[in-house]
Parts: C-alpha cells; sequence; structure tokens
C-alpha cells in the first residue's frame, strides 16, 4: 500500500479591500439575492507542511492600491510574517493569472520559482491585450516582472493538471482569464480547493452566475463544476475574494483574528 499522504496546513491571508459595491460590479446580469453588494477581500494563500511552504498568488503593492482606489490593510510579504514565514526563502510560488490583485511584489520573492499555466502569459501578452476591457485587469509593469523572471529562468510552466507535491496539485480552468488554475491541497479535513477567480465570492459559485470580469463565460461556468469535482464538499471551495472567508473559518490565532484564516479545519460557521 502506498504511505498516506501527510496533510498541508492551509491559511489564506487578508490584505486589501474594496468596499462601495453594487451587485451589478459582482454578478454578470441581473440579480436580487442577499449580499449581492458585498465588498471584496484580497487574499493570498499558504500552504505549509513542515519545512515544504507553498505560497498562492503574491497580491498588490501600494502604488496598484492607489491607482485602483483600493484599500491596502499589508503589503502580502508583512502577511507571510505574521506565520513565521520570510517571502525572501520562499522557494514556491503559485500564480493563479496575472490580474494586478495577483502577481505584483513579485520582486519580494527572490529565491522563488514561479508556477503558472502555459495559457495565462500567452493571453496576458497576446492579441486580446489590444481590447482595453480584457487588459484592464492587469498592470504592465507586473506582467514586464513576470516575464524578466521568465527568462531568468524562473518560472516553470505547466499545461492543465500538475502536481507540484504529493498532495497539492494546480488545474487550468480558464475563464476569468484564459490561464487561470486553481490549487487542490489534501488537508486533515480532505481536499480543499483555492478557487482564486473561479469564483469571486461564494454567490458566484452557489447561484451559478459569473464575476463580470471574464474572459469566457462558458469556461468560467465550467469551472465551477471542475471546482465542485475537486472539492470534497461546497465547504472545501475556497473563492477568491469573499469577506466570508474571515467570518467563516477560525483565526489562525488569537492575535491573528481579520487577519489570517485557518482553512484546513472545518469552518466554523455555515455557508
Amino acid at each position: 500500500m502506498p504511505a498516506p499522504i501527510a496533510p498541508f496546513e492551509v491559511y489564506a491571508i487578508r490584505y486589501a479591500r474594496h468596499g462601495g459595491r453594487r451587485p451589478a460590479d459582482n454578478y454578470l446580469g441581473s440579480v436580487d439575492f442577499h449580499d449581492a453588494d458585498s465588498d471584496l477581500d484580497y487574499y493570498v494563500w499558504v500552504a505549509r507542511r513542515g519545512d515544504e511552504i507553498f505560497v498562492v498568488d503574491t497580491g498588490f503593492d501600494a502604488d496598484s492600491a492607489r491607482q485602483r482606489g483600493r484599500e491596502l490593510l499589508q503589503r502580502p510579504a508583512e502577511g507571510l510574517a505574521l506565520l513565521g514565514i520570510d517571502a525572501a526563502q520562499v522557494r514556491d510560488v503559485i500564480i493563479t493569472h496575472l490580474h494586478y490583485d495577483h502577481a505584483g511584489t513579485l520582486n519580494d520573492f527572490p529565491a522563488a520559482t514561479f508556477h503558472i499555466q502555459d495559457a495565462e502569459p500567452a493571453y496576458a501578452t497576446g492579441r486580446c491585450m489590444c481590447h482595453g476591457a480584457l487588459r484592464h485587469p492587469y498592470y504592465v509593469e507586473d506582467v514586464v516582472t513576470f516575464v524578466r523572471k521568465v527568462y531568468a529562468g524562473r518560472v516553470r510552466f505547466h499545461a492543465g493538471q500538475a502536481e507540484l507535491a504529493p498532495g497539492l496539485s494546480v488545474h487550468l480552468v480558464g475563464g476569468h482569464t484564459a490561464g487561470l488554475q486553481v490549487v487542490r491541497v489534501w488537508t486533515q479535513r480532505g481536499w480543499v480547493v483555492l478557487a482564486s477567480d473561479a469564483t469571486h465570492l461564494y454567490g458566484n459559485i452557489g447561484h451559478g452566475v459569473p464575476f463580470p470580469a471574464v474572459y469566457n463565460v462558458g469556461d468560467m461556468l465550467e469551472g465551477h463544476q471542475a471546482v465542485r469535482r475537486l472539492a470534497d464538499s461546497e465547504a472545501h471551495i475556497v473563492p477568491g475574494h469573499d469577506p466570508q472567508v474571515m467570518q467563516r473559518y477560525p483565526a489562525a490565532s488569537a492575535a491573528l483574528q481579520g487577519k489570517v484564516a485557518r482553512l484546513d479545519v472545518p469552518p466554523t460557521q455555515p455557508a
């Protein structure tokens, strides 16, 4: 029999927020359900198993916050430090996609290999970026910085599904962008999926309504189904921007309430 897979600890680190949103900012089409006008929180995530550390996404910095009208609560590297993680020592960073809020501050990770889907940089540097609506969520300086990491030999490309370690894999779902990937992690409570922007809010996947920032609506809706297949249950799906994550899951410690949530344990509040 194969040896059992050791579980990862998984954390969501809240680093920024955006308030004053309307239902049309969060859902494509007309909706009237509760909390449709939800604020957005911005997260980076950590999967840790002993000395193995995978950081998922790198957030944005103060300049991007000012340009986009977002409230930066802490630089992502500062959030990692709350867990005793030095960004400068991290060896593996998974980039779910290259939007400004997921792929900034790359230079805070000078020792890292960056994991990304083939399709994402092809999309972010290709003909679709001639269209303002598709280009808007990208920050050109972040994309250029990423390309420099490619030329420095610090990017590992994946095509579809790839296991990065026993109990941790990435999966191409597309939809929000052409190369969006989600992360499946084995934990003490089973398979958790860090869905990133496959579903911004619990309501997007829960009601089957796409988020308006979308490259391919059909792929986004199929992505909802893919995420469900990868996770052990709806309670094992972690959306990319929902403030309820901080309410549903316990804090990593009493001092980190509202800053870092522990995702490898069951939610303390029901959906």
